[in-house]
């Protein structure tokens, strides 16, 4: 599945597999999708997780104890490709455990199981050569990411970007912020200018308001923090029987109304044609 069409700002939205349950997380990724998401990011639960604050942490913990894996989190994408989601899904991993699968396997096995996309945030562009490698023999776009520290290295990892290229916010790891740099907008106005694939913005991304101030300034948002924290204080109730259903739709809602400019944004473009 291409990920490169934009006709639309895009809602990408972040979760762990595993977190709660690997079932649920299926449900979830159904979940978004009726809530509008134009893409899913399938994080896989990392020991060391490096680019990432204690929410993400916290559930990668949670999903490590369910003893998930990169192998069963890419075997999940055919299972909610069953359940009826249909967005391109990308595996968000870090580059030690493809390591230690192989990553000749690890391509084989994403391509095996209709992966759209790989993200490795700890792989330096400047080595992640033979990995590319791979992912184009295999048809599976290595996404690249680009910070507000790449000012020199900018038009050289844009130049290679796949897919789509993924700024980041700010400097540190994930997590909810209560605001965004004020030169943000400046930074991804000049990535835009060098990309030649859609240009998406995360880390930190955790209010409608700030999807609002991003809308005019990058093809996408991508949000983890907020939803997997939503997934945190919803956990018991996934878990149990009674009050899954309700559970899901209060998180689907709750995704909507994240990004409710993005749609807005959306309808306006489709109205004006």
């Amino acid at each position: 599945m291409p990920l490169c069409t934009v006709t639309k700002p895009m809602f990408i939205p972040f979760i762990v597999a595993g977190d709660p349950s690997p079932d649920i997380t299926v449900e979830l990724a159904l979940a978004l999708q009726e809530a509008g998401a134009d893409m899913l990011e399938l994080g896989v639960p990392y020991s060391d997780p490096l680019a990432d604050g204690p929410i993400i942490q916290r559930a990668a913990a949670r999903a490590l104890r369910g003893q998930m894996t990169l192998q069963k989190a890419v075997e999940l994408v055919p299972e909610m490709r069953k359940k009826g989601v249909k967005i391109p899904i990308i595996i968000f991993t870090y580059y030690n455990p493809v390591l230690q699968l192989g990553k000749e396997h690890f391509f084989a096995l994403a391509q095996q199981n209709g992966v759209d996309g790989v993200l490795i945030p700890d792989l330096p562009f400047e080595e992640s050569g033979p990995i590319r490698q791979l992912g184009e023999k295999t048809g599976i776009p290595l996404i690249s990411l680009v910070a507000p520290t790449s000012k020199k290295r900018m038009e050289t990892i844009a130049s290679h970007a796949q897919g789509f290229l993924y700024c980041v916010s700010s400097l540190g790891v994930t997590g909810v912020r209560d605001t965004l740099p004020e030169t943000l907008n400046g930074f991804l106005t000049e990535v835009k200018r060098h990309s030649r694939v859609p240009v998406v913005v995360g880390f930190g991304i955790s209010t409608s308001e700030q999807v609002k101030m991003l809308k005019d300034y990058c093809d996408g948002v991508v949000i983890g923090s907020a939803l997997v924290q939503k997934i945190e204080q919803l956990n018991e109730r996934l878990q149990t029987p009674a009050n899954k259903e309700e559970a899901l739709a209060e998180f689907q809602r709750y995704a909507r109304s994240l990004v409710a400019p993005l749609k807005q944004a959306c309808s306006s473009h489709e109205s004006s044609k």
